[in-house]
């Protein structure tokens, strides 16, 4: 089983997600950020939810780029891997 982590830090109107996973030798960070309109409700989940995503979708890409060139190193060549 593998465990992402996410962590939250908000101030009122900003919401930062952290997503970590580690993978064998390799640790993973993705990040992302939600900002709340001041004329919106102060609903946390929401920004909660919006910056996790982006975190989240941070560390895919990573995850993928990191993929992408571990294939490059077996193969000996570039490769094209669609997410």
């Amino acid at each position: 089983m593998i465990t992402v982590q996410l962590t939250f830090d908000e101030d009122g109107e900003h919401t930062r997600a952290d997503a970590v996973v580690v993978l064998g030798n390799r640790r993973y960070h993705g990040w992302g950020r939600a900002r709340r309109n001041p004329s919106d409700p102060d609903v946390p989940t929401i920004g909660e939810e919006l910056a996790a995503a982006r975190a989240l979708s941070d560390l895919a890409h990573q995850l993928l780029r990191s993929g992408t060139l571990d294939i490059e190193d077996l193969e000996g060549h570039a490769v094209t891997v669609h997410g």
